[in-house]
C-alpha cells in the first residue's frame, strides 16, 4: 500500500515541533495568546524563559485542548491533524487519572 507523504510527515510529528508550532500560531493570535497569558499567569516578555520550563508544554497544550474550535482553528491554519496534537498532550502532560496508568 502507498503512503501519502503529507500523512507520513504528519505521522511523525514531534511532540516538540508540533509544541513549537502552537506557540507559534497563538503568537499570531493576540486574543488567544492574551487568554493564554492570562489563564498562565504568564506575561509577553516571559515566554522565551517559560518554554525551556518541561511544565510549560503541558499548559500550552492543555490550554489548546480545553477548547475544540481554538484547536480546529489551530489544526486548520497549520495543516496539523488534531491526532498530532492530542499525541503530544499526552506526551507532555502525562497519563490522566482515567487511564489506568499510575
Amino acid at each position: 500500500m502507498l503512503r501519502d507523504r503529507k500523512t507520513s510527515a504528519a505521522a511523525t510529528a514531534k511532540p516538540e515541533e508540533t509544541a513549537a508550532a502552537i506557540l507559534g500560531w497563538l503568537a499570531n493570535e493576540p486574543d488567544l495568546l492574551s487568554r493564554f497569558l492570562a489563564l498562565s499567569g504568564l506575561q509577553a516578555n516571559m515566554l522565551r524563559h517559560a518554554a525551556s520550563d518541561p511544565g510549560f508544554f503541558a499548559g500550552l497544550l492543555d490550554f489548546l485542548m480545553s477548547h475544540e474550535p481554538d484547536l480546529m482553528a489551530f489544526c486548520a491554519a497549520t495543516e496539523t491533524k488534531p491526532e498530532d496534537v492530542a499525541a503530544a498532550w499526552h506526551h507532555f502532560s502525562g497519563p490522566g487519572l482515567d487511564s489506568g496508568v499510575y
